[in-house]
Parts: structure tokens; sequence; C-alpha cells
């Protein structure tokens, strides 16, 4: 009898994607789904649970099973955005769309309450993150607030991840890195709910039970496995939100390994051994047992240049020819990536998008490489905030769609002086899930998915980008004012 294949099936911001691979680590075939994102006002950013994590994850699987030609499955695991918030009745159905993770603006009025309420140091210290649009609690103080009536019917807290895992098994369960960005809702050093806080902000929610995203937590039913054509039976692992499951498929699984995820939203993930709080960054659970980690995470990264591309027409692939030919610097253009706020290190939700420099002499390949570039300033930004602390980041590894075509890459290494890793696969986090089902089977996967490949950083362009970074501190801090108030005209308009 050969191998058992394992699927792993990823729900992300913009598509979803699953793939079937192999005990060895080779991947035999992959599935995708394009989706979108439902802005009903500004700083709203929703996901239709039945429609987009449901539905495409039943038609994932069930392009995969035809892939498989009959052959034996050893395990499932999911990931998904997150953190997010999705109210759910008692039997898991939704109740609204789910309220997804930081670029969901809406709650900062209820930040500062539960700021207030518990103590900026003591949500720091016991939580391990600060209160930020990431945080879950403030978005379950908003619903309460705002759609009261849908809060006292909300019986269950679930996230893309967690859904998928209580459809197909009937468990509610969350595992522990999730529940650590339900700040503040997570007692980190406990490694538990901080129920108290939780009977503060949520009265009376049922919260899900916890475990690691390795671990088997049920099995395929046979009403789920009608629906997906997935056999009944097959375990089911916790899985984790979908930046961890990313950084588990490239192999960042060891204190001191950072991962640089490049998508929608640029984000890392660096391993610890020990929590280090810091008021810039998420500290959390990590997704292997026992482990810690520091993360950031930028609001924008892939949108900004998929906004231009669509901005000023033509293809990615032209674009990034056409940035290759403009010198380091852009020609004199500098860029704020922050067209939907910023997250880490600034936690600004009110913070806006700045071109400065413009002439009537810059075409698009100046405006486009100026947008690969302050995406590498925020990357660079966010790396600093990681050293300061603690965490060593001995070894960055590179994953995700904008690793195509070299360019963004080694702009990235070219302005925070590092090497970074590339492996064979990117695929993304739907590998790191299927990873995840294959611990769960005892599977040894240290080989999976090698490194093939090392952008060194250029000295010459190094030098040359380090007044443009101090520049593009500057010009955050000269500007933040202006683009606070354009920000409060912009929400008024839209009232």
């Amino acid at each position: 009898m050969s191998d058992p294949l394992f699927v792993g099936v990823d729900i992300g911001t913009s598509s979803s994607k699953g793939v079937l691979v192999r005990a060895d680590g080779r991947v035999v075939a992959r599935a995708e789904r394009a989706h979108g994102v439902s802005t009903p006002r500004p700083g709203w950013v929703e996901h239709d649970a039945e429609r987009i994590w449901w539905a495409e994850f039943a038609a994932i699987s069930r392009e995969l099973l035809a892939a498989a030609d009959g052959a034996a499955l050893g395990g499932l695991a999911v990931s998904g955005i997150g953190p997010c918030l999705l109210p759910a009745d008692a039997a898991g159905d939704p109740l609204r769309p789910a309220i997804l993770y930081g670029v969901d603006t809406r709650a900062t009025t209820e930040i500062a309450e539960l700021n207030t309420e518990f103590g900026v140091e003591a949500v720091l210290e016991r939580a391990g993150s600060p209160l930020t649009t990431q945080a879950v609690g403030p978005k379950l103080r908003w619903l309460a607030a705002n759609e009261p009536e849908l809060a006292a019917r909300t019986e269950l807290l679930l996230m893309a991840s967690s859904f998928l895992v209580h459809r197909l098994t009937g468990r509610y369960v969350l595992d522990h890195q999730s529940a650590s960005q339900c700040v503040p809702l997570y007692d980190l050093r406990a490694r538990a709910w901080a129920l108290d806080w939780c009977a503060a902000i949520a009265p009376g929610l049922r919260l899900p039970e916890l475990a690691w995203p390795t671990e088997v937590v049920g099995r395929i039913t046979e009403t789920a496995a009608a629906a997906t054509g997935l056999p009944a039976g097959l375990p089911v692992t916790t899985g984790t939100i979908d930046a961890w499951a990313e950084a588990a498929s490239v192999g960042v699984t060891a204190p001191g390994d950072a991962m640089v995820m490049y998508g929608t939203t640029m984000f890392l993930v660096q391993v610890l051994t020990a929590p280090r709080p810091h008021p810039g960054l998420w500290t959390t659970c990590g997704a292997w047992p026992g482990t810690y980690t520091v993360a950031a995470g930028m609001a924008t990264s892939g949108a900004v240049t998929d906004w231009l591309r669509r901005l000023v027409g033509g293809e990615f692939a032209d674009l990034l020819a056409a940035a290759g030919q403009v010198p380091p610097g852009s020609r004199g253009l500098l860029m704020l990536p922050y067209f939907a706020g910023e997250r880490t290190p600034l936690f600004d939700p009110d913070a806006r998008g700045v071109i400065a420099g413009l002439t009537l002499g810059h075409g698009r390949a100046e405006l486009y490489r100026a947008a690969l570039e302050s995406i590498a300033y925020g990357v660079r930004h966010n790396l600093v905030a990681m050293r300061e602390a603690g965490g060593r980041a001995e070894r960055l590894v590179a994953v995700g769609g904008g690793t195509t075509g070299g360019l963004w890459t080694q702009i990235v290494s070219d302005v925070v002086g590092r090497p970074q890793q590339l492996t064979a696969e990117t695929v993304g986090a739907c590998l790191g899930d299927a990873r995840f089902a294959a611990v769960a089977a005892g599977v040894d996967t240290r080989q999976w998915n090698p490194v093939v490949h090392t952008v060194v950083p250029d000295p010459a362009r190094h030098a040359h980008y380090e007044s443009f970074y101090q520049h593009y501190l500057e010009l955050y801090a000269a500007t933040a004012g202006t683009a606070h108030f354009l920000a409060a005209e912009q929400h008024r308009a839209h009232e």
C-alpha cells in the first residue's frame, strides 16, 4: 500500500488554496479559488463565511480528491485569516459576516475603553500584545454596543480555521496561537483563557476548548463527508491562523527563524523560546507546542501594488520589468504605503498613503518601484522593532506570491541588509497545513520544502537606501497630523 496523502487548505484574504501532499513533502495537486472582501463602510472589512470559507473549502476538497486517484488520505488541516470574529449560533451557523483581522478598524473607540478599563501596561504584560485593531476583544465589545440583539444570540466565537473544524467535526476548539491573538481574552504565560476579562467583555459567551495546531481534535462526520467529498472518519487537526501555517510551510520552526510573507499584506513571524512583549508588536503562542512568537504585520503590501497596477494599467510582469530598469530610490520618489492605515509598529489606523517627490517626469515604472521600496522600508522598520524585543532573527525565509520575479525580494534584502532564503515551494499556508496533518500522523517532515536559493543584499544599494529609510521614518512623523485630518474627513463623508 502506498503512503497516505495529506490535505491542507487555507482561507486567505483574497483567495483560498489547497494542496495534496505525499509523506515526503512532494506536492501532487493544487487547487485555488479567488474571492474578495466586503467593505460596507470605511474601516470595515468582512467575509461571508458560508459563501467564501465553507463553499470554497468544499470545492477545493472535491478538486483535490479527484487528483488523489483513489489514494488513501492520512489527515487534514486547515488555516485561515485571523484573528477574526465570526459570531455564530449554537449550531455554528454564522449570524453575520465575519469581521476580519487588523485591516478592519471599526473598534477604535472600544480599544480606548478597554485600555482605560484594564490598563495599557496590564494588557501588554498579561496578553503579550497591546490592544489594537488586530485584537478580538474590542470587536466583541463593538458588537455588543452596535449590534446588541445579534450579540445576545451569539453562542460561539469562531475564526476561519475553527469554523471549518466545527463544520467538519462538530468540535468547538481553537488553537493556542489563534487564542493568544484574542487580546485581551487570553493569558499568554498561563496559556489559558483570562476568564475574568472574558466575563467583562463578553459575559456568558461560551469559549472554545484550546489545543495546539498539530493535535487531532476530531474526524470528518458523515454530514461533512457528503458536503465535501472527504472520507468520513478522516482525522482533522486544530489548524491555526494562516501566517503561522505559512511559516511552517517554509520550515520556520526553531528559535531564531523568521518568516517574511509577501502577500496582500506583509507579515513577519519570528520563533522565540519565551514571550517578549513589545508595545509595537504582537507576542503570541507559536504554532508548535511550547513555543512563542513575535509577529509584525503591515496593513498593505500586495494590496498597494495591485491598486497601482489597476490604476496605471498593465500586467504585474510588465510593471516589474519596467521597475527593474529604474535605479534604487525611484529617481527621487518616496512613498508611505499606509493606504489602509498601518499596523505594526505604528498601530495607527488613521495613517494614510503618501507619495513624496512627484514630478511630471515620473511615470508608472518609478511609481511601481517606489511602492516596492516603501514596503521594504516597512519590513526594515518591523525588523528593528523585533530586535528591540529581543528577537534574534538569525535566518530570514521569504514566502508568498510576491517572491516571484526576484525584484521585490532583492529590494527588501538591499533595504534591510540581510539575506533571505527561498524554498522550493512558495504555495503558502496550505502546505503548512498539510505539514501539521502529517506531523499529527507521526510523519517526519524535517526535509519538506528545502531551501533552493538565497537572495543576497548588495552593499552599495544598501548604503544608498540608508538615507531613504531615515526620510521614510521622518515623512510619517511630518505628515501624520495631516493624514489624521484627512482620515477624519473620509470617515465623515461616509456617515
